[in-house]
């Protein structure tokens, strides 16, 4: 079994920063692609981010130039660094990793989310 453990969401004005960080744990063999996806309220679910274990990035496009995806493949954690916060920005934030577990099978996992909310 593999867990995903996010933090670092939280309230900012416009214009301010968030770091979101999501920590697997359990049994893993390796991570294949990390990353962040997203849902406002009343909408679907979009993917902001994400990172291969070489380290090739793709966002989505509303987010380049302000987002950054990374990830730290010793402690199976990636990292969303959000900088020029906007209100459209408000969401819950969900953490995804394809994982190989230690008995060699590929699954994909999800965190639980956590809240960021961008408002003055």
């Amino acid at each position: 079994q593999v867990q995903l453990v996010e933090s670092g969401g939280g309230l900012v004005q416009p214009g301010g920063s968030l770091r979101l960080s999501c920590a697997a744990s359990g049994s893993i063999f390796s991570i294949n692609t990390m990353g962040w996806y997203r849902q406002a309220p009343g909408k679907q679910r979009e993917l902001v981010a994400t990172i291969t274990g070489r380290g090739n990035t793709n966002y989505l496009d509303s987010v380049k130039g302000r987002f950054t995806i990374s990830r730290d493949n010793a402690k199976n954690t990636v990292y969303l660094q959000m900088n020029n916060l906007k209100p459209e920005d408000t969401a819950v934030y969900y953490c995804n990793a394809a994982v190989v577990s230690k008995s060699l099978t590929g699954s994909n996992y999800w965190g639980q989310g956590t809240q960021v909310t961008v408002s003055s």
